[in-house]
């Protein structure tokens, strides 16, 4: 397949979807950006695409909460349809209010169901920020471990960050060791300067190593992105899309060095490469 399609789905206060189309194109793809409803009306347009991409912004206001409306849609209306694409070995990537559309949906990290029944009980969230406030910087981030597509062949990244929500929270440590365990905490904050303490001024019962404000939101064990059993669908809270370019870079007239495109570029390129 020379030029993978990628559906980019957007609802009403998504606002990185030209961005993030932009992105993938620049990649060899090529990019449709498609209202959520157009989605409901005729769920099988997903057959058309091989990736979907939920990108960031502030889908319905963030009211309620971040991504929990179009996230209710998805898991009430699309969760079948977009469980069939990813179990087709079809990617699916969400960024920042796309990951928390995914967390929301239970598309990301399925729901635990007990087997004694209940209700079943979502494995993690993204809550607010440590700050309690809307946090806009750029920060370093370190891979872990081989399991995520969208990270293949990367080491270290420098991408914006810029959101209220983003401090990944897991259920228990039960949930946490898993994904540890797993390679499913795929990117994780690191101090922007390299050989810096990691412990320093952190606040008392704080669950992560890295301090404010190179971990932004105080996300535990500093996870950043988060990915499926099978790698092919990802969740993270940077934006690569805002990082593809050199010249986006924050520090781009000093920097005599800076490699020919952003870091954010190889995310794009990896999921395009991955049905070529």
């Amino acid at each position: 397949m020379a030029n993978p399609r990628v559906l980019v789905l957007r609802a009403p206060g998504t606002n990185c979807d030209l961005e993030t189309a932009h992105a993938f194109e620049r990649a060899g793809a090529v990019a449709e950006r498609l209202h959520v409803n157009r989605l409901r009306e005729q769920p099988s347009l997903l057959d058309s695409f091989q990736i979907m991409c939920l990108p960031g912004g502030f889908s319905y206001g963030d009211d309620v909460s971040a991504g929990r409306i179009l996230g209710n849609q998805i898991r009430v209306r699309l969760a079948d349809d977009v469980r069939r694409f990813r179990d087709a070995g079809k990617l699916v990537l969400g960024i920042c209010n796309g990951f928390q559309i995914l967390l929301k949906s239970g598309i990301l990290l399925e729901d635990d169901v007990p087997a004694t029944g209940g209700p079943a009980t979502a494995q993690a969230t993204l809550a607010l920020n440590e700050s309690g406030r809307y946090e806009d910087r750029w920060v370093r981030l370190h891979t872990q471990g081989s399991k995520c597509v969208f990270f293949s062949g990367v080491e270290s990244m420098y991408l914006p960050v810029a959101h209220a929500e983003g401090k990944f929270v897991p259920r228990d440590a039960a949930v946490l060791a898993k994904l540890e365990a797993g390679g499913q905490a795929c990117l994780k904050y690191r101090p922007l300067e390299e050989g810096a303490a990691t412990s320093a001024a952190l606040p008392a019962g704080a669950n992560h190593t890295v301090p404010y404000p190179d971990n932004p939101n105080g996300a535990t064990n500093d996870i950043a992105a988060v990915c499926d059993p099978t790698g092919r669908v990802c969740g993270l809270m940077p934006h690569p899309e805002r990082h593809i370019d050199a010249v986006q870079h924050p520090q781009w007239t000093r920097m005599k060095k800076l490699p020919p495109v952003g870091d954010g570029f190889v995310v794009f390129q990896n999921a395009v490469r991955y049905f070529l």
